[in-house]
């Protein structure tokens, strides 16, 4: 392939196409919930290490928070799906 031939190629070539913007709604949206999540559980490991006979009283709120931080990271899949597909 001449040279020519390469450059109109490159030049063609968008630099910021849908699977890029895919990547980084993916990306942004899991960082969020991931590092809400490590810091539910620190607090409630430390809560419990404080308090050893409220552990049942301490779980059940923090896996219903992880929950819901977690939702944030699907609904950040959905929206890359939908960019990617429609």
């Amino acid at each position: 392939m001449p040279a020519a031939e390469v450059a109109a190629a490159v030049a063609q070539t968008p630099l910021f196409d849908k699977n890029m913007a895919v990547a980084i709604t993916m990306g942004v949206g899991a960082i969020g919930p991931a590092i809400a999540i490590g810091m539910i559980a620190g607090k409630a490991m430390e809560a419990i290490g404080r308090n050893p006979d409220a552990a049942g009283r301490i779980q059940t709120p923090m896996v219903l928070t992880v929950a819901f931080a977690e939702a944030i990271a699907i609904y950040a899949l959905v929206v890359s799906l939908i960019l990617k597909f429609v």
